[in-house]
């Protein structure tokens, strides 16, 4: 009999190696989700220099800002990573208690863990379906609805992300552009005709698209 008198439709030991490895399965794939953000920066950055170097300062911004926001997506993936390798290692210890105690246990640290975890668009629907399997065996309590709200979300990109701008802009054009453009005084030198630019603009707001698309994709 489980804890509180209720009895897990499967046998502690089975739930835990489940549990683990839908987690595992799960890390996995966030693995690859920040391999493929990363490569898709690697592509921001290269039109960030050509941007740069037809002084197209618009539009080097724009692409910083969603440097910014891969890293930032790339940065919760890692905690989630880590909070859910986290879990794996309490579901190994509830394999000790239950050899002792002969069933699973309460744990703390589980509920902090998925109380994060079910907060994650990329994991949330495997982290909510787990959490109410850990509830009915007595490992974690009910969580609330508005525990799966992030309040991070409401930032002011505008404002908080001025300075980490600035130095993408400088690192990645090697201080060609040092400042967002509000604050640039010196235009870059136009290296096409304008012809060629005019021409050019068009086939960059459209690749610009497609790469905030494609971020955009690959954070949610």
């Amino acid at each position: 009999m489980g804890l509180f008198g209720r009895t897990p439709d499967k046998p502690p030991k089975e739930l835990i190696s489940e549990w683990s490895k839908k987690i595992k399965k799960e890390m996995r794939m966030i693995d690859r989700q920040i391999r493929d953000i990363q490569r898709e920066q690697e592509k921001v950055k290269r039109s960030i220099k050509d941007a740069a170097k037809k002084g197209q300062k618009d539009v080097c911004v724009i692409l910083a800002k969603e440097m910014i926001q891969s890293k930032r997506a790339i940065t919760k993936l890692h905690a989630s990573k880590a909070q859910m390798n986290s879990v794996v290692l309490s579901m190994n210890n509830q394999l000790a208690l239950v050899r002792v105690a002969g069933s699973l246990q309460k744990s703390t640290e589980v509920m902090k863990a998925m109380q994060n975890l079910v907060k994650i668009p990329e994991i949330q629907a495997t982290m909510r379906d787990l959490s109410k399997e850990m509830m009915k065996a007595g490992i974690i309590e009910e969580m609330l609805e508005d525990t799966f709200e992030s309040m991070e979300d409401g930032e002011d990109m505008e404002e908080a992300a001025e300075a980490e701008v600035d130095k993408i802009l400088f690192e990645i054009t090697a201080g060609a552009l040092g400042k967002a453009p509000s604050k640039v005084t010196d235009d870059l030198p136009d290296m096409e005709p304008s012809g060629a630019a005019a021409a050019s603009d068009e086939e960059s707001a459209e690749d610009i698209e497609a790469m905030q698309s494609r971020l955009a994709a690959l954070r949610s």
